[in-house]
């Protein structure tokens, strides 16, 4: 692919063919065997190469191996093997990153934990469950029905939460009901020479702590590199009594990004309020069949009493009125604010179907609030400038957002000009007092951008951590640092 080899991630990364024999040890294969059982291990091409990438740009890098554990201890045993033999390791949930993070740049073998999907621990009163890496965000929802509860952080993709901890997640709920990071209260950790922690302590759910170093959120967002996330804690909230969406057109980009900004400012218990830009929306429309205003605009759900929703919706719509919007129309049943919200994640898709048989690129930086307009209002001069189809679309009410690049990969030229957005666009947000990722993780692409957000200090201690925990360097190798 022409922005593979922009990125030179094959020559770089020492990446090897997908259909390569695996330099695994002698008799390494069958010992994984002996552990989980034949059936749970594979060294088929097809299957290496299922494992060796995910919903990314970024060049397969397929396994050596791929095992399917079936339990914690299955988990301690494996990864003792490999630690022994010194064989890299790869945590691998649903494979829906967006970072490169379960491409295997230096083979060895990856623990498909996906088999692993036992619900426990569901505490009604302390608002908490326990959760293995098979289990989805969908999955644990419905678990959930009937029970008044819900787990909130909704990354868009049916995500391993697992998966979503070791990334740092968040999604359309964030601005609400926060990240990942704040929803997590333990973690159950196997670390690379198959010692098994507790990052709060062995059965442990406090609502808050002070004691010793907050572990819990050092794994948040480790992206694979530091152990196997093999069961997450997560904190529940309260169902809704009462929900209302609403969509609300804008006469520029300007003008939406300012009335988010006032409608937090105001204190308005926003749940969710998405932004996308005009050429998004024109996607979205056809896309979904939904006849919406080509113009920038504001997706808004906000949560509530029955009664004080009624509040909230008519502050919202002062401010809506004030910064030039309209179009306000509130759907409260759920099929009405399913179908709006089913609109808005499929805006991938949606943008795809601009420039059929092209390929995508996502973005994704998060800035301060008060630099919100200035940043997307310069993001989308330079997409025109550039020349390229970039729709926006982003959790905004957190300062996250995303361009949808969609290009030609057999042009070098325009695939040149996406990689050279990229990495502009990252610049900005760190010039802003922003971050370069605010969601998808570093994994392969965004480590130059890591080193000028944290400086050498921040990033020579982050090593030095990676080092306590991992001394050969065989958790997920190549990624973040």
């Amino acid at each position: 692919m022409a922005l593979r080899r922009v990125l030179g991630l094959g020559a770089a990364l020492g990446r090897r063919s997908c259909s390569s024999e695996p330099p695994l040890p002698p008799d390494f294969v069958a010992s994984l065997r002996a552990v989980v059982g034949a059936p749970n291990v594979s060294t088929a091409v097809a299957v290496r190469e299922q494992h060796g990438h995910d919903e990314s740009m970024h060049a397969c890098a397929p396994p050596d191996a791929v095992v399917w554990p079936q339990s914690v201890g299955q988990v301690q045993e494996l990864a003792a093997l490999c630690y022994r033999c010194r064989v890299p390791m790869v945590p691998f949930g649903t494979g829906t990153g967006l970072e490169g993070g379960v491409n295997a740049v230096q083979g060895g073998v990856c623990f498909d934990l996906s088999r692993m999907d036992a619900i426990a621990e569901l505490s009604l009163e302390d608002f908490s469950v326990a959760v293995e890496p098979g289990v989805t965000r969908k999955a644990l929802n419905s678990h959930l029905r009937g029970t008044g509860l819900w787990f909130p952080v909704d990354p868009g993709a049916d995500a391993s939460l697992c998966g979503m901890a070791a990334t740092g997640a968040s999604g359309t709920n964030a601005v609400r009901y926060g990240t990942m990071r704040p929803n997590v209260l333990n973690l159950r950790v196997v670390l690379p020479d198959g010692c098994l922690l507790h990052t709060a302590g062995p059965g442990r759910q406090p609502r808050k702590r002070a004691a010793g170093y907050d572990l819990t959120s050092l794994f948040v967002g480790s992206e694979g590199t530091l152990g196997f996330l093999t069961q997450a804690t997560l904190r529940l909230h309260p169902l809704p009594e009462a929900a209302a969406v609403t969509t609300a057109a804008f006469p520029s980009v300007r003008a939406a990004v300012a009335c988010t900004v006032q409608v937090l400012q105001a204190a308005v218990p926003v749940a969710r309020i998405e932004f996308l830009d005009e050429v998004m929306v024109g996607a979205c429309s056809r896309f979904s069949k939904m006849e919406l205003p080509v113009a920038a605009t504001l997706l808004l759900e906000l949560h509530g009493s029955r009664h004080g929703l009624a509040e909230q919706q008519r502050q919202t719509e002062e401010i809506v009125r004030l910064n030039g919007g309209s179009g306000l129309a509130w759907a409260e049943e759920p099929e009405e604010r399913g179908r709006l919200w089913a609109m808005r994640h499929s805006a991938w898709y949606a943008a795809l179907a601009l420039r059929p048989s092209c390929q995508g690129y996502s973005t994704d930086v998060c800035v301060p609030i008060s630099r919100l307009p200035d940043v997307v209002v310069e993001t989308k001069r330079d997409l025109q400038d550039s020349s390229l189809t970039g729709p926006m679309v982003g959790h905004i009410g957190d300062g996250n957002f995303h361009c949808l690049l969609i290009f030609d990969t057999q042009d070098p030229d325009e695939s040149q000009r996406v990689h050279a957005f990229a990495q502009r666009l990252g610049r900005p947000a760190l010039a802003a007092g922003g971050t370069c990722t605010g969601e998808h993780g570093v994994g392969l692409g965004k480590r130059g951008l890591l080193l000028e957000e944290l400086g050498q200090e921040g990033l020579d201690t982050l090593r030095s951590i990676k080092a306590a925990l991992d001394p050969h360097n065989l958790m997920n190798p190549g990624k973040v640092l």
